[in-house]
């Protein structure tokens, strides 16, 4: 007997009077055609795992849910499963990033900066920074190479009341936080006044820092990339892939905006002078 079950997300209406229709897990409405199956005994299949009674035809019909997806003969694994999430950074991000991240299947393990050579090149394993803060000049640096070996590279912080998160990386050409640098500055008209911040000439840092809540949200973005990342599905939906998304939320009132980046090309280098004869 076939024990296939509706497909997370899935569910089947049934309108007074009118016949069974799925609701898919992209929330589309589709019409079924049962055949000589009466619906009652789909409905049972494919919610109980077995009905009282049994046909070549119903067979047929739930093998074509399965093979349009949306039915499903195995349990849901957690979408994090079989991949290690490794992080750095502050506490008040990373603990509830390590909660989330670790319900979602991931195994979560605390690094180090001096970590990370070892890690590049390793492929179910994602490196994930978080900084309550800005970025000091050369952080990020070593990190930044972790794409072009093919370990997944995240990262968030804080300046002033906006917290930014940074595209996931994970293969070569992917977008860098050098590359999201490079592209904040070349997008203002303050790029010295930018560039000064970030090297550390300001004032004293007056927060605001991350409530429970805003905490809550970052590592609840932070673990949909990683689970976007994991899933290697194509981008789904309206907002923009996580390979070139930069998100800004404001911490004062919660709300999040998105940005799209792209990776900055490498410049080839100036050749070299010529010594010019006179005539």
């Amino acid at each position: 007997m076939n024990r296939s079950r509706l497909a997370p997300g899935a569910g089947i209406v049934t309108a007074p009077g009118d016949q069974p229709v799925l609701r898919t897990s992209e929330g589309e409405f589709l019409r079924i055609d049962t055949g000589r199956v009466g619906p009652g005994e789909l409905v049972d299949r494919l919610t109980e795992g077995e009905g009282h009674t049994s046909s070549a035809e119903l067979d047929r019909l739930v093998a074509a849910f399965e093979e349009a997806g949306h039915a499903v003969t195995e349990p849901r694994r957690p979408p994090l499963t079989g991949r290690t999430v490794h992080l750095l950074g502050d506490p008040v991000l990373t603990e509830p990033l390590a909660r989330f991240a670790a319900a979602e299947g991931a195994e979560v393990q605390p690094a180090t900066a001096a970590d990370l050579a070892g890690l590049a090149g390793r492929r179910d394993t994602a490196v994930v920074w978080c900084l309550d803060s800005p970025v000091p000049e050369g952080l990020w640096d070593e990190a930044d190479r972790l794409p072009a070996r093919h370990t997944a590279w995240l990262r968030c912080h804080r300046e002033g009341a906006h917290t930014w998160t940074e595209p996931l990386a994970s293969a070569p050409g992917d977008v860098t936080a050098a590359h999201v640098r490079l592209r904040r500055l070349a997008a203002t008209a303050a790029h010295r006044e930018l560039a000064a911040y970030w090297a550390g000439h300001r004032t004293p840092d007056t927060g605001p820092h991350p409530t429970e809540p805003a905490a809550a949200l970052i590592a609840a973005l932070l673990t949909a990339d990683l689970i976007a990342w994991a899933s290697g599905e194509p981008h789904r939906g309206s907002g923009l892939p996580a390979r070139r998304r930069l998100r800004r939320i404001d911490l004062r009132d919660l709300t999040v905006t998105e940005h799209p980046v792209l990776p900055v090309p490498e410049v080839a280098p100036l050749p070299a002078p010529t010594a010019r004869t006179a005539p």
